[in-house]
């Protein structure tokens, strides 16, 4: 078989992976989610080692995923993803002056933190990109739990940056907005030709579509009102992206892609659009990659985008 990406995702409620060829167009060769018992995980952070490993076998073997080498997404709150300006520096330079620089910035010492930075662009002897700052003891609890579950982690990558590197697969050469929505915490993510630009988490807990529908139905103001924290979501969302527009070097963005099992929210995608004007499109993986398995069910079909873009992680 040909050489294949496993993109992995440790959720609150589940775990996720993908397996997918590489290439200009990739192939889903297998995918599957299991769920997590409550209090296992949260937020990208294991609590339950021995929970989650046990979850991860299960996946491996009810997807038929063959590889053991996988990408590891994180995208908790915790993870500090800010945008951040050095003198311009050969890599090598960059990453040993970077404790040094950034440490008044961090939520922990710098010895105790996992940094990297994404350079976005350079004028003027300066360099401007992501800063992204993670919990060293939260990632290698992570790498450990994959490694008890019979896993190598090749990398571990930010889950924002692999819905930027799907954006220039969507939306080629153009500026938009990927807006993945979790039921604890939500991406947006404005990449411009597939490269991430700006990076927001919205820690905020969305209903099930189907709850979001029964409280419609249910409340008397009107007969298909918007749910409170829907209506909230959609706000955030609209907010983060006009904040982004108005900046002086920010872009016009031509559209939105709506992702993840909150994508299917009542009025969630009608309440983005207004005060916006632009275009939202859902995105499943079947716009991602060639599907060789049977049809993904719809949740998982929302779900799984990220964790493709955690894959072709290891292919950038």
């Amino acid at each position: 078989m040909a050489r294949t990406l496993v993109g992995l995702e440790i959720t609150e409620e589940s775990v996720r992976a993908v397996e997918i060829t590489t290439g200009r167009t990739p192939k889903l060769v297998a995918s599957g989610e299991v769920a997590l018992p409550p209090g296992a995980a949260k937020d990208s952070e294991v609590l339950d080692v021995d929970a989650v490993a046990v979850a991860i076998r299960q996946l491996w073997s009810r997807a038929g995923i063959k590889g053991r080498r996988v990408v590891l997404g994180i995208g908790s709150r915790r993870v500090l993803v800010r945008e951040y300006t050095t003198q311009a520096m050969r890599p090598e330079l960059l990453r040993q002056a970077l404790p040094f620089q950034v440490q008044d910035l961090l939520p922990v010492p710098a010895h105790q933190a996992v940094l990297d930075f994404f350079p976005v662009s350079e004028h003027d002897g300066q360099v401007t990109g992501l800063l992204v700052a993670a919990v060293a003891e939260t990632v290698e609890q992570l790498v450990a739990t994959l490694a008890k579950a019979g896993l190598r982690t090749d990398l571990v990558d930010l889950v924002p940056f692999g819905l930027a590197r799907l954006a220039g697969r969507l939306s080629p050469g153009e500026s938009v907005a990927m807006v993945h929505v979790g039921d604890h915490t939500t991406h947006v993510v404005i990449a411009v030709d597939g490269v991430p630009r700006f990076v927001r988490v919205i820690p905020i807990d969305v209903p099930t579509a189907a709850t979001a529908l029964r409280a419609a139905a249910e409340r008397t103001d009107a007969p298909a009102a918007l749910d409170p924290v829907v209506a909230d979501l959609a706000h955030r969302v609209r907010s983060t992206i006009a904040f982004y527009g108005d900046r002086p070097d920010g872009t016009s963005i031509s559209g939105i892609h709506l992702s993840g099992a909150g994508a299917a929210l009542p009025g969630l995608r009608s309440a983005l659009v207004g005060g916006l004007d632009i275009t939202v499109h859902e995105a499943t993986i079947g716009d991602l990659v060639t599907l060789e398995q049977a049809q993904v069910p719809g949740e998982s079909a929302l779900n799984l985008v990220s964790t493709i873009g955690v894959a072709l992680g290891e292919a950038a």
